[in-house]
Formats: C-alpha cells, structure tokens, sequence
C-alpha cells in the first residue's frame, strides 16, 4: 500500500503544478517550455480548462490516497488515465513534433508519464497481493 500511496501523493503534487502552470500562464508555458507555437488566442480557454482538470484529479488523488488501504482499487480509474496519458505522449515524442518543437521536454516529459504509470501499475499490483478486492 505504501507504493501505491507514494505514487498517488507524488503524481498528485506533479498534476497540481502542471494543472496551477497551465490555467495560470499557458501564454508562457507552451512557448518556452515545449516549443509549441501559440496561433489563436482562443486555444487558451482549451488549455486553462485542462489545467482546472488536472487540478482536480490531483484532489481525487490525494483522497484516495488518505484511505488507500481501503479504497485502493480505485486507483484503476487513475492506472488508466496514466497508461493512456503515457501512450498519447510517447507517440507524440515520438512522431507528432514539428520542426521548432522541443524534443528534449516531449522526451523527458514522456518520460515522467511512462513512470507514473508503471509506478501505478505496480503499485496496484502490490496492494492486490496485500489486501485483495472487495
């Protein structure tokens, strides 16, 4: 359980301050963090909300995490989240960046989420052997 509360509290803090960056200054972020070009104004919206979303997973996260030993399998909902997050931006890095993007942050970014998805996935299956399903 404890692999399983560590990833969801750690994931959590890391939403929250992408979720905080992308509805405060994403005028900013794209730009200089991923190399994205910022056309339209009326993307912004897009992305403020995605930010908003983020940090609301974040709070589901921490719930679950402060009661994990009983609540542990709904943690799926965020391992399904994760794996598909993590397929979305692996195969962006790995064939959607135009010229001026930044393949450096794409990678590393692909990075984080393949971790936080097997830290997920392991960290459920973990606690599938210490308590199983209800």
């Amino acid at each position: 359980m404890d692999t399983l509360r560590r990833t969801l509290y750690l994931q959590a803090a890391v939403w929250a301050i992408a979720g905080i960056a992308l509805a405060a200054v994403p005028e900013w972020l794209l730009p200089h963090l991923f190399g994205q070009p910022f056309r339209l104004s009326r993307e912004v919206a897009w992305i403020r909300l995605l930010g908003v979303e983020s940090i609301g997973l974040s709070m589901l996260m921490v719930l679950v995490a402060h009661r994990v030993e009983e609540l542990w399998w709904w943690s799926w909902a965020f391992a399904m989240v994760n794996v598909a997050f993590a397929a979305i931006v692996v195969l962006n890095a790995g064939f959607g960046l135009e010229e001026h993007e930044s393949r450096i942050f794409w990678w590393t970014f692909s990075g984080v989420a393949v971790a936080f998805a097997l830290g997920m996935l392991y960290g459920l299956f973990v606690s599938s052997r210490e308590q199983p399903i209800p």
